[in-house]
This record gives C-alpha cells, structure tokens and sequence, in this order.
C-alpha cells in the first residue's frame, strides 16, 4: 500500500511536517517534495534519500532592495559633486616650524616637538573662530585631524572653541600626514623651495630619498592619500559637515587642486598658510588664490600631460 503526499513549499513559510507511519519518530521529519511516494509498511532507501533531500537543500532567500541605500561608486577626482561640506584647516605653526626646520618625519609626528608652538596656538585660535563666523559647525560638525601633534592640538582647539564634543573628532592615522620630504628632513625651510620647483615640472617627481625613515613623496602620492580620504568620508557621512585638518599645507594644496580639477604642477598657487582656513567650493577658486593662468587645467589628475 503507498501513501501519496503532496507537499506545500514556498520562500517566506517554514516547511510543513508530516508523520510517517512506517517510521519511528516520524513526526519529526519534514514533509518530502510533492508525489513522492512512500511505502505505508515499508520503506526503501531510495524513498527515505528522497524524502530528506528537502531538509538537506538550503532554504532559499530573496532580498528586497533597500530604497534607502544607493551605491555612489568610486570616488574620483575632480568629483561629480560632493556629499557633504568641506572646511579644510592648515594647523598653526609647529615648533620646528618656528625654529625654520623641515620636520616631516612620520616617526615623531606625535612627538611634542611637533606641537604647535606658542604663535602657532594663536593661529589656530584664530582659525577655530573663522570656522565659528563661517557657520561651519552650527549644526554639528566631525574634525578629522591627522594624528600629528600639532594638528590634534589644533582639533581640540576647534572642538573647544565651536562647542563641539570630543566624541567627534576622529584622528587619521597615514593619509593626512605631512608630506614626506626625503632628504630635505632637518634641513632650513627655504629649501622646500626646491621642492616646489620639480612640483611645477611634473607631479611625479619625488624628492632626494633618505635612510631615516623619511618618505619622499611626489605629488603624485600625496594625491593618491588624500584620494583616499575623500573616498572614505563621501561614503562615511552623508549630508554632513567635515572639518579636515592638516599639519601642511601641501595636503590641502593637493586635494583643493584635484577637487577643482587643477593642473597638480600648479598646485602650490593654491597654498594654505598656517591657521588658515578655506570652504571647500569644488566649483572655484577663492579669489585671492586665482591662478595667473587656467590653461593648465587637469580632469584627470595625477595625469595631466
């Protein structure tokens, strides 16, 4: 004698159960795929192999899409447009910096010495109050400084000044640290000069290298860092405020000029000086940082040949 079962299956109710009579515990097993026959007395293996395919096979799972969520891709510079408002804010003079040294070692970054100096501290009081005129942080704001010590300083200062909880500042451990400067390290500031003269023939020229652990950046990666940091935050906040601050100037420099789709060469006509603080307009210059000349323009940064 067989029993015929019809079974009832379906991607969103569990499946039901059925008793076997031919089984011991038979109420315990699911109910097999539709007009599969079982012996009443009897049972063969065959049945019972094909009666357990349907407790053995993963239950299948359909998503619905999420309205609310939307991909915004890679991020690539200069942007479509921008999630967020930008405020980029260049730290108050260092120590070294006031000693006229070049100081862009990664390994004392959070050193004292890398602190702002006492001029430095008034700059970047300075500078928390333009960000307070400027409205930047009336409804909230997030301070992202990069972990070097004069730039967390300044970031405490700005948290201080516009009534902003330390819960948002969030510190950047690598892609806003100065720009390494090779074998410039520990050398007078005037020679940053040289520097800026390769910059103007091609962002891909890095300076001298050194042994002491001092990156020598090129533009080129400099830009590729704070690319990167862009992509997080366009993808991190939506709709909010972001106050960037740097230990340099050329991280700022750099990511102005490939927001507005400036020639990188160029990009030292965009230089911030210390406590400086500028919104971000990606569809402008300020005007008193107009360069002589727009000919230069890049929309494909670094490549710009």
């Amino acid at each position: 004698m067989l029993l015929k079962i019809s079974a009832h299956t379906g991607t969103t109710r569990s499946q039901s159960r059925t008793w076997f009579p031919c089984l011991p515990n038979s109420n315990l097993l699911p109910l097999p795929p539709e007009n599969v026959c079982i012996p009443f007395k009897s049972i063969t293996r065959r049945c019972l192999l094909a009666a357990l395919t349907l407790s053995a096979a993963p239950p299948v799972v359909s998503f619905e899409p999420n309205s609310s969520a939307h991909a915004r891709g890679l991020f690539q510079m200069p942007p479509v447009r921008l999630v967020n408002r930008y405020f980029l804010v260049r730290a108050g003079e260092s120590e070294f910096e006031s000693l006229g040294i070049i100081n862009t070692n990664p390994v004392a970054k959070t050193s004292v010495d890398s602190g702002l100096s006492d001029k430095g501290k008034k700059q970047t009081i300075r500078a928390a109050f333009d960000l307070k005129e400027m409205g930047a942080c009336e409804r909230n704001c997030w301070i992202w400084p990069s972990i070097t010590q004069r730039a967390y300083q300044a970031a405490e200062i700005i948290a201080s000044v516009n009534g902003i909880s330390r819960s948002y500042i969030v510190p950047e451990y690598s892609f806003l640290d100065a720009r390494g400067l090779g074998a410039y390290e520990g050398k007078k500031l005037e020679f940053v000069a040289e520097v800026y003269e390769s910059d103007g023939i091609s962002p891909s020229i890095r300076p001298p290298p050194i042994d002491d652990g001092t990156p020598n950046e090129s533009v080129s990666d400099v830009f590729v860092r704070v690319t990167q940091l862009m992509s997080i935050l366009e993808t991190q906040y939506s709709g909010d405020t972001v106050v960037i601050v740097s230990p340099d100037s050329d991280n700022l420099s750099v990511l102005q000029a490939g927001l507005i789709g400036l020639d990188l060469r160029r990009h030292r006509e965009l230089a911030f000086g210390p406590g400086e603080v500028r919104f971000v307009d990606a569809s402008s210059v300020p005007t008193y940082k107009q360069p002589a000349s727009a000919v230069y323009k890049c929309l494909n940064p670094p490549n710009c040949n």
